[in-house]
């Protein structure tokens, strides 16, 4: 039973599964990192400095400066800012996602094949050359192709 285990993991499917889970986990990170403190600043900035990672609306009859003191406290709160940055997470993730596999997409396709040089005489259905009037199998006569 180890063997087989052994042999299922270490097939190729299983270890690029493995391999794209991590970079993948790490490429999420990176992201989330690039959205909290580079994209997510300016734009509270512009929006008169608002800081994203503490709007949130406390349900509790007690007053909190901070979503952490809110948070620290135990009281129930909806942390919305915390939401829109992993909205926009996602969407930059979803975005490169969709670009790679676009690129993939397009590595991938069959180079254009080239035209026929032959076709099928419909009444012995032996191939013959494209231009060919006449069958030189049956000698028919073929239709004049445009």
């Amino acid at each position: 039973m180890w063997s087989d285990f052994k042999a299922f993991l270490m097939r190729g499917n299983v270890l690029q599964l493995a391999v794209a889970f991590i970079m993948g986990s790490a490429f999420s990170l990176v992201v989330a990192g690039l959205v909290n403190d580079v994209i997510m600043p300016p734009i509270g900035l512009l929006l008169g400095r608002v800081n994203f990672t503490e709007l949130f609306w406390n349900l509790s009859s007690t007053h909190y400066a901070t979503l952490a003191k809110a948070q620290a406290a135990g009281a129930p709160v909806i942390a919305y800012g915390l939401f829109v940055n992993t909205v926009i997470v996602f969407i930059i993730v979803a975005f490169v996602v969709f670009l790679l596999v676009r690129q993939v997409q397009r590595m991938e396709r069959p180079a254009p094949g080239t035209p026929p040089t032959t076709k099928t005489c419909s009444f012995c259905q032996m191939p013959i050359p494209i231009a060919a009037t006449r069958c030189p199998n049956c000698t028919s006569e073929l239709p004049a192709t445009s």
